[in-house]
């Protein structure tokens, strides 16, 4: 088979996916609210079009994630008082008890995911996957550090 390589990458994706979205089912969360969760709890209140850069999605993906967890009271939503055009988006003081079980969800997945691995693997995993990032990065230009940077 070609590409034995990329074709494990892409399973083992995959499979991340779905353990992560079994975890945060736990909490409460889809996958990739956790992302726009921690952007917030870092942040604070930010403009959604700042959040929808940073967090590097489809601007009606985030839209969706924003009105559930709306729904879920862990955010809130107001005009900007600088323009009442834009609006800002902040962590409402209910989710606060969140972050500690996002963490808790994803130490969890880090401990299944690197099970039977010793420390000297997970750290060379770790390189390995970060040389992969780099060169995904220059072969494709689609990376956020990249883009702030030509922003």
């Amino acid at each position: 088979m070609a590409g034995p390589l990329s074709h494990a990458v892409s399973r083992v994706a995959r499979l991340h996916r779905i353990a992560a979205g079994k975890v945060l089912k736990g909490v409460g969360l889809y996958p990739g609210q956790e992302f726009v969760m921690m952007h917030l709890w870092e942040a604070g209140p930010v403009r959604q079009s700042e959040l929808i850069k940073s967090v590097d999605l489809d601007p009606s993906t985030v839209t969706k994630m924003l009105q559930r967890l709306e729904q879920a009271g862990h955010v809130r939503r107001r005009p900007d008082p600088a323009d009442r055009r834009a609006v800002l988006v902040e962590a409402s003081h209910a989710s606060c008890g969140l972050l500690t079980q996002v963490e808790r969800a994803w130490g969890e997945l880090e401990r299944h995911t690197l099970a039977g691995l010793d420390e000297d693997e997970r750290t060379e995993l770790l390189r390995l996957l970060a040389k992969v990032e780099a060169n995904l990065c220059t072969e494709t230009a689609d990376c956020p550090e990249r883009r702030a940077a030509r922003g």
